[in-house]
């Protein structure tokens, strides 16, 4: 059971980046009575920010989709350090925060998240069904196009 989630993984072709460090004075995620409460995470990849601009602007939903689906992934590299590498120890995903940086005429906060909250179903099974909350701003850090925080269930480390 222990390596399920990296087989589940691997089979989506997902590979987690390095978790990266805060941009300001915070932590990437604290842990209190067996709950993880992760910062919140931009379209960071291999070449910085790869996501800059507004969703009904510079990004069509599609692509609003693929940046909030980076997060996710940013966001799942925090959960398995918070788990000592073994996201085994996830009993749940409770909810997924998401923000979209969008023009004041665009309406479709909800399927830009849709990217995120897919990833995280696809990878946890019944484990990633979550509540969540999908809002649009007028801007986000950095310019991202969509930040993504999430709050997961886990087992102790003993367990």
């Amino acid at each position: 059971m222990s390596h399920s989630i990296d087989i589940r993984m691997k089979e989506l072709g997902l590979i987690l980046p390095s978790p990266s460090p805060p941009a300001a004075n915070y932590t990437p995620y604290t842990i209190a009575g067996g709950l993880v409460f992760i910062s919140g995470q931009v379209p960071l990849g291999t070449k910085g920010i790869e996501w800059r601009g507004k969703c009904g602007a510079e990004f069509t939903v599609e692509q609003g989709q693929q940046a909030a689906r980076l997060c996710a992934l940013n966001l799942l590299a925090q959960l398995r350090e918070a788990c000592d590498g073994d996201l085994s120890r996830v009993v749940r995903c409770l909810r997924i925060e998401g923000f979209v940086n969008a023009t004041p005429d665009f309406k479709d906060h909800p399927a830009v998240i849709n990217g995120a909250s897919d990833l995280i179903a696809d990878v946890f099974g019944e484990k990633g069904v979550h509540a969540r909350f999908a809002v649009g701003c007028n801007s986000l850090p950095f310019d991202s196009t969509v930040e993504i925080s999430g709050i997961f269930a886990i087992l102790s480390a003993s367990a």
